[in-house]
């Protein structure tokens, strides 16, 4: 983990210590990505089968999630099918309490305007999986799609590595309203979202979160003309923790290595005033790193790590601020105090109890949210991702008389005569 100093920092080694990985997105894997994706578009399901064979060593497959999803219910202990039951339950409850309301305003006499919501028809999801099939990610997703009223969602998802579909994706996606999922990953799998491939049909959105080959292939199809929108940018987790002097360092450890644990090219800081603090939780990162069954991983992450010591908590919300995180962790006594200031972030998750793995499975809101510095712009996952809203507007003969003149005005003051006739035109017909 490299430690600084902020305040001795100048502005060149301030940006380069929040710089994210270069392997998240460097030449090389966008070329890689960029041929994979051509040569699905270009080739469609037989480009598709043979880079799933070259990389998976298996075609895709649509699996039927019914009895998959009742072989795990009846092979897993009743506890775990309670706590998906119980985490699909309370993502649902949120999504649904959270969505939006038509509404509409006379915006001069007899000028109305409205604003009414649809949900996105045709919507691809990517569930994370491989050697950690992430079943969450498929609740964090599919259920609020459902919620928005999405008609038709296509699921993909990397195969187990001896074949086949996860029981638990299975489950995860019988809870969430799913009845089928492909067995396809990484960039390829994106490629087939976005052009369609064999009889994956090519969809309006593509959602999930994914390594860095599927980050950044979603970022190159939605660039392509006609190409599909993406949920927003979402590569390898992000984790900053903020602690005050009287912070738990077994707390922030533990935080710091569960997103550490989830990719190597995942990034975790500390941001702290105490030298004390920070000191103690290094020590404890490393020694709990070696009991973890994924420390390989999790080192891999950690020389990605930083420690940075600042003078007080304004600097702390300052460097979050400009670092603009997934996560954003406030390990500090009075957290509401804080929370008006941080502007960039993710998810933040409030005080010592508030663990960052309650809003990976159960909190409620959506997991999925914006990394590389993309949650200066962008918000995480909720039924808004999987709606659009479109305007309405009713003009009666008074409001007509009204804005015609002023209209054709402001068309010829632009000099569009056309727009202009077009507004004098309903005068005669209002009259």
């Amino acid at each position: 983990m490299k430690r600084v100093v902020w305040n001795e920092l100048g502005a060149a080694a301030r940006r380069s210590t929040l710089a994210r990985p270069r392997q998240r997105s460097d030449e090389v894997l966008q070329t890689a990505v960029r041929a994979i994706v051509d040569q699905v578009q270009q080739d469609g399901w037989r480009g598709l089968v043979d880079i799933a064979m070259r990389i998976d060593g298996e075609a895709p497959r649509a699996m039927e999630v019914e009895s998959l999803a009742a072989n795990a219910r009846r092979r897993l202990p009743s506890d775990q099918v309670e706590a998906m039951e119980f985490a699909a339950s309370r993502i649902r409850a949120f999504h649904e309490t959270s969505l939006p309301s038509d509404f509409v305003m006379e915006t001069a006499p007899g000028l109305t305007v409205r604003k009414t919501w649809r949900a996105i028809e045709r919507v691809g999801i990517y569930v994370p999986g491989g050697k950690t099939p992430l079943f969450s990610s498929l609740m964090m997703l599919a259920i609020p799609a459902r919620a928005a009223g999405v008609s038709e969602i296509v699921t993909v998802t990397p195969p187990q590595p001896d074949g086949g579909l996860d029981e638990l994706i299975a489950l995860a996606g019988k809870l969430s309203g799913i009845e089928r999922i492909w067995t396809v990953g990484g960039a390829q799998a994106i490629a087939a979202l976005a052009f369609g491939a064999g009889d994956i049909p090519g969809v309006d959105k593509i959602c999930g979160p994914g390594n860095a080959w599927v980050a950044e292939a979603k970022r190159l199809v939605a660039g392509l003309p006609g190409g599909p929108a993406i949920d927003m940018p979402a590569g390898p987790s992000e984790l900053m923790v903020i602690a005050d002097a009287d912070a738990d360092p077994g707390l922030v450890a533990a935080d710091l290595l569960s997103q550490a644990e989830h990719d190597p090219a995942a990034q975790v800081l500390l941001v702290t005033p105490s030298a004390k603090v920070a000191n103690i939780v290094q020590s404890e990162v490393y020694t709990r790193l070696a009991t973890l069954p994924r420390r390989g991983i999790a080192a891999a992450s950690l020389r990605n790590a930083r420690v940075i010591e600042v003078s007080d908590l304004n600097y702390a919300i300052e460097v979050a601020n400009l670092y603009a995180p997934e996560h954003l962790s406030l390990a500090v006594a009075a957290p509401d105090d804080l929370i008006p200031d941080i502007r960039n972030a993710g998810s933040v998750f409030a005080g010592p109890l508030a663990a960052e793995t309650f809003g990976d499975y159960l909190a409620g809101s959506s997991h999925v949210l914006p990394t590389d510095g993309a949650a200066r712009a962008w918000s995480g996952v909720s039924v808004y991702t999987f709606l659009k809203a479109m305007t309405v507007q009713t003009v009666t003969p008074e409001a007509a008389r009204l804005i015609a003149g002023p209209a054709a005005l402001l068309a010829r003051m632009e000099g569009l005569e056309a727009h202009a006739l077009a507004a004098d035109a309903r005068l005669g017909r209002a009259a």
